[in-house]
C-alpha cells in the first residue's frame, strides 16, 4: 500500500531511518575507539552522534507512525510485525538515550556506557530486519502500480445510507483496484473484463490487503502467500487461505459505480 507520508510518492520513513542507524552504530563505534586508545576525542564525537541519532529517530518516527495508523492492514500479521518493530524502536531510543545522560553526568565508567550501546544496536539490528520484512514481504508504504500502468487508488468516503457512490465508470482501467473506506470498512472496488466487483480488502489467511494485489479474469491474488479468490463469490480458488471474503453489490449507473453495504 502507498505510504500516507511520502515525498512524490517516495515514502520518507525509510528514508529517514538511514540517518539513526548511521548515527548509532557510529556512536557504538567511536566509543569503542575512545575506549582502546583512551582518547576523549572519539567519545566527543560519539556524544554528537548519539544526540543526532535521538534527534533523527524521533523524527523518523513521525511518518512511521502515520503509516502504522493509516496502512498497515488491521487485524494482521504486519500489524503485528509493525507493532513489535514501532515498540523496539522506542526501546532502543530510551536506551540511547539514558547512555547519554550517563555521558553527560561525567565520571561515569564507559564500560557501562559501551554496554547500553551494544544492546541498543542489538535492537537496532532486529527492528531492521522487521522493518525489511515489512517493506519486501507486506508491501508496506509500495506504491502500487496495476495493469496499463493504472496508479494505485484511495478513498475515504462517510454515508449515511446503503448506497454510495465509489468510482466513476471510467475512472478504473480493467484489472485496476481502489481501495475505499467507507465509515472504517475496507473494501476494494475492482474493474474486470465483465464490469466491477467489490469485496472486503482482508485475506482470510493473514489479513494481507488484497488491494494491494493484482486482479485478472476475475480473480484477486493476495501479495503476500498468493492466496486467490473470487471477485464476484468470494470463494477461495488457490490456498493457502482457507475461508472466503466477502462480496457486495455494486452496480453502474449512468456515469457512476454504486456500492450497496447493508446497515
Amino acid at each position: 500500500m502507498k505510504s500516507k507520508a511520502n515525498f512524490k510518492g517516495h515514502p520518507l520513513h525509510p528514508i529517514l531511518v538511514s540517518f539513526p542507524i548511521a548515527f548509532f552504530i557510529g556512536t557504538l563505534g567511536f566509543d569503542i575507539l575512545g575506549l582502546v586508545y583512551n582518547r576523549n576525542e572519539f567519545h566527543s564525537t560519539a556524544m554528537y552522534l548519539e544526540i543526532a541519532g535521538i534527534g533523527f529517530a524521533l523524527l523518523a518516527a513521525v511518518p512511521g507512525i502515520i503509516d502504522y495508523i493509516f496502512i498497515v492492514p488491521p487485524k494482521s500479521s504486519a500489524k503485528k510485525r509493525a507493532t513489535k518493530h514501532g515498540l523496539i524502536n522506542l526501546l532502543l531510543v530510551i536506551i540511547f538515550g539514558a547512555a547519554l545522560l550517563l555521558r553527560l553526568q561525567g565520571n561515569i565508567s564507559f564500560n557501562l556506557i559501551i554496554t547500553l550501546e551494544i544492546a541498543g544496536v542489538i535492537l537496532l539490528s532486529i527492528s531492521g530486519w522487521l522493518g525489511g520484512t515489512l517493506v519486501y514481504r507486506n508491501q508496506i508504504g509500495v506504491d502500487i502500480r496495476y495493469a496499463y500502468a493504472g496508479k494505485w487508488k484511495e478513498e475515504y468516503i462517510d454515508s449515511v445510507g446503503e448506497e454510495m457512490t465509489v468510482a466513476g465508470t471510467n475512472e478504473l482501467k480493467t484489472n485496476q483496484m481502489k481501495l475505499v473506506h467507507v465509515n472504517g470498512k475496507r473494501i476494494v472496488i475492482a474493474k474486470t473484463e465483465k464490469g466491477y466487483a467489490a469485496f472486503d480488502d482482508h485475506c482470510t489467511h493473514r489479513g494481507g490487503s488484497l488491494a494491494g494485489g493484482a486482479v485478472m479474469c476475475g480473480i484477486v491474488q493476495c501479495p503476500w502467500h498468493g492466496s486467490q479468490f473470487d471477485v464476484y463469490t468470494g470463494q477461495v480458488t488457490a490456498g493457502p487461505a482457507k475461508d472466503g471474503i466477502n462480496t457486495y453489490t455494486i452496480k453502474e449507473v449512468a456515469d457512476k459505480v454504486i456500492l450497496t453495504i447493508k446497515l
